[in-house]
């Protein structure tokens, strides 16, 4: 890999505090084309972060939850790092945080994106744009067949010889699913498609919640050579309710492990996509030397599913099912440039299947055809590694355990705050507990009871105490609840549903069918889906393999209908 060194002047950047710089737009859009490593994380909160203009790139660590998230999404301490916000004045606290927590090139974009579009560079709304913006390529490029939903419940009404597979992860499927379809998660599709598919004369039909993995599914098999007629229905489960047809919610059917033959088939299949798209397959000695290798950021990924990962994994990889990973890379892996290594079962089929659609995207991806040193495997799910913990300065009495806390909440003058997700936050929890986000709780104080004490509890604990610590900084008395809502739960001890707001809930991004509206929010996300083609057809930052066919996006949808 080549760098070409941005140099940051007086001219270009500014100091944020006393030992952050700032990038302005221009050159940190060079950043974007010179070869190296770059990482650009959004500070705001996911649901800021999706619901206003971000960087076609930037992945979204709110300042909220940083300890939490940074150390996966950003597994190299010395990567070229930006920190972005909407106007420039959240970004230096992340910035500074994870400085502090041992990120040695970190810079502020001078201004947020109201500066990047102030320079002309164009920004995106929603959520995971580049998986989403490749979907919609891949089936402008690749001529992926699709069949309406009219289409296909008459079909189904004639009783015609056709299959539905859902490829979202199962508990999607169990919320709601096209009636009859079968779950088969993403990167499980050409390993299943043989065994629940016996005949090449059965339409098979790629669906998911709207569009992406049911183009990716379909595209899959296509790509496969299934000798059967292929489709992505579409806009999916929520183009069936539009439609005025009902879904059918609680399903269980899922796919079984491949017989001899149907693995035989996927093997040679996946084989022969991986090499077409220039997938590498590297051994045990591959990856120690990438391990070690300071100048390059390393992914290690097992794309199972998180049943198989539990039940044994090799060391040191993070459990994200192939269909995911692709569906939301940028969720997981926010460092352009870096390298990423899949780990699988020993057929391979679905790495080297998810390595293909990285390899498009222009990741630098590889399968790992190597078992586990000496046998060696860690059980059960990974641990979060949460950063800075460790270091947090907290006085022998700035815990307190469920037990005692549960007594104080009887006896009265406690003011408690739930600093996990809004959404977390409505399935319940403490009694008389407060929302409120940890980036902005100093603020939200004044809209809290007054109390004896104040006490912060977060899901495992681990947010609440960081937020404790700072509110301390700022002499106000803050305790946090030992071990956070799951120890609180753990004991026997109830929760709440009852809401009380100290801040906005703009820190998840819900889909439409949770909306308000949610009629109204399919289509304007059917909308938003369909038009990414136009936006990074024109952008010169999105990485696409293809790129001949991101420049010249057209009114495609009609041309490969497949009635």
């Amino acid at each position: 890999m080549t760098t070409t060194a941005v140099t940051i002047t007086a001219t270009t950047a500014t100091t944020i505090g006393t030992a952050i710089p700032g990038i302005d737009p221009a050159a940190l859009r060079r950043l974007l084309h010179d070869g190296g490593e770059l990482a650009i994380v959004d500070a705001r909160e996911e649901g800021a972060f999706t619901g206003s203009g971000h960087l076609l790139y930037a992945a979204s660590l709110p300042l909220s939850r940083l300890e939490v998230i940074a150390d996966t999404l950003l597994p190299r301490r010395s990567v070229r790092l930006v920190v972005v916000d909407g106007d420039g004045t959240l970004a230096p606290r992340a910035a500074a945080r994870l400085a502090a927590l041992g990120y040695g090139d970190v810079s502020v974009l001078t201004g947020g994106t109201e500066a990047w579009v102030a320079a002309g560079f164009p920004v995106y709304s929603g959520a995971h744009v580049p998986s989403k913006a490749f979907a919609e390529l891949v089936e402008h490029h690749d001529g992926t067949p699709w069949i309406d939903v009219a289409t296909l419940h008459a079909k189904q009404r004639a009783g015609e010889d056709l299959v539905v597979l859902d490829t979202r992860s199962f508990p999607e499927f169990r919320a709601q699913t096209i009636p009859g379809a079968i779950s088969v998660p993403g990167a499980e599709i050409v390993d299943a498609v043989r065994d629940l598919v016996p005949s090449p004369d059965t339409l098979v039909v790629a669906s998911c919640g709207g569009r992406t993995r049911s183009i990716i599914g379909a595209q899959a098999l296509i790509a496969a050579g299934l000798p059967n007629r292929v489709v992505s229905l579409r806009n999916g489960t929520m183009g069936w309710t539009l439609g005025g047809l009902a879904v059918e919610k609680g399903a269980r059917r899922r796919s079984a492990p491949a017989s001899a033959a149907a693995r035989d088939w996927s093997v040679a299949a996946a084989a022969a996509v991986a090499e077409r798209h220039g997938v590498p397959t590297v051994d045990a000695a591959t990856l120690a030397a990438w391990d070690a290798d300071a100048t390059r950021t390393l992914h290690r990924i097992d794309i199972r599913q998180p049943e198989e990962y539990e039940r044994g994994h090799r060391p040191g990889f993070v459990s994200v099912p192939g269909g995911q990973l692709v569906q939301e890379t940028d969720r997981h892996v926010a460092t352009l440039g870096a390298r990423i290594v899949l780990a699988d079962d020993g057929s391979l089929v679905r790495a080297r299947l998810t390595a293909s659609w990285l390899a498009r995207m222009g990741w630098d991806v590889a399968v790992l055809d190597a078992p586990s040193p000496d046998g060696v495997l860690e059980l059960g799910p990974r641990p979060a590694r949460v950063l800075g913990l460790e270091a947090l300065d907290e006085p022998a009495d700035s815990l307190i355990a469920p037990e005692a806390l549960a007594e104080w909440i009887d006896r009265g003058g406690v003011t408690l705050v739930d600093l996990g997700l809004s959404s977390e936050y409505r399935r319940g929890h403490l009694p008389g507990a407060w929302f409120a986000t940890r980036a902005r709780l100093a603020a939200s104080l004044g809209r809290l009871p007054k109390a004896d004490a104040l006490v912060l509890t977060s899901p495992d604990g681990a947010i609440a105490r960081f937020a404790a610590a700072e509110l301390r900084a700022q002499g106000v008395k803050a305790l946090a609840l030992d071990g956070g809502t799951r120890a609180w739960t753990a004991a026997g001890l109830p929760l709440d549903s009852e809401a009380r707001h100290a801040d906005d809930t703009d820190d998840v991004w819900l889909p439409p069918r949770l909306q308000p509206d949610p009629e109204a929010a399919m289509r304007a996300y059917l909308e938003w889906e369909i038009d990414l083609i136009h936006q990074v057809g024109i952008d010169p930052d999105f990485r696409f393999r293809d790129r001949a066919a991101a420049s010249q996006p057209a009114a495609h949808h009609a041309a490969h209908h497949a009635a």
